[in-house]
């Protein structure tokens, strides 16, 4: 059977069941776009994001970015400081994209970082308890205190005080600050990758199941 056959009984089967297609078997929205085809805003905001990215080209949530040029180029820009520069160390960082991911169910980031989180210092054991939804038992103390940190601002849109001292404690109000941004800025990327339907592609890491909350 071709991928187009298996994509249409996939997307029949889906109908007759009255549920959404799954993200994963759903097709590309927003695919990469041809050079040809790009507008002048778009070739120059995709030379801007090799120089920032340092070469990259442009990839992920990037590709639907690309519609809207500025966008891309800005989102790239606040991108580099907070995975790269942030007051977080990458152990920090790469969990707390992790528990983004996980609470947006959004699979190409998913693998884009479990890797990278991995070898920045999170256990698999986490990392995987992660995927199912699950608090990881033995956390160090950073680890716990973000974790507490991100679930209630997901879950109540806010922090209280409890929280908001443990991670100020750790990291000081800057490091506070740099996880709420973390958290945004891979929230929007995964509304956007989510909205386009970017291929999660091929990976080792665990297929992240819908929550059931």
């Amino acid at each position: 059977m071709t991928c187009l056959a298996t994509g249409l009984v996939l997307l029949v089967f889906a109908a007759v069941a009255g549920a959404q297609p799954s993200p994963l078997a759903a097709p590309d929205r927003l695919p990469p776009i041809p050079a040809s085809r790009m507008t002048e805003a778009q070739r120059q905001a995709a030379d801007e994001f090799k120089v920032i990215r340092k070469g990259a080209e442009v990839s992920g949530p990037f590709i639907p970015l690309l519609r809207s040029p500025e966008l891309m180029v800005r989102t790239s820009a606040l991108g580099e400081y907070l995975r790269y520069r942030s007051r977080l160390e990458p152990r920090l960082s790469e969990f707390v994209i992790l528990l983004t991911a996980r609470e947006w169910t959004q699979q190409y980031e998913w693998n884009a970082h479990y890797g990278i989180a991995l070898k920045a210092g999170v256990s698999v054991a986490i990392a995987n308890a992660i995927a199912e939804d699950r608090r990881p038992a033995g956390m160090a103390a950073d680890h716990d205190a973000l974790y507490d940190f991100c679930q209630e601002l997901f879950k109540t849109k806010a922090v209280g005080d409890a929280n908001y001292q443990r991670v100020v404690a750790l990291l000081g109000e800057h490091g506070a600050v740099d996880t709420v941004g973390i958290v945004g800025y891979y929230s929007m990327l995964a509304m956007v990758l989510n909205t386009a339907r970017t291929p999660a592609g091929e990976s080792p890491a665990p297929v992240l199941q819908p929550l059931k909350r």
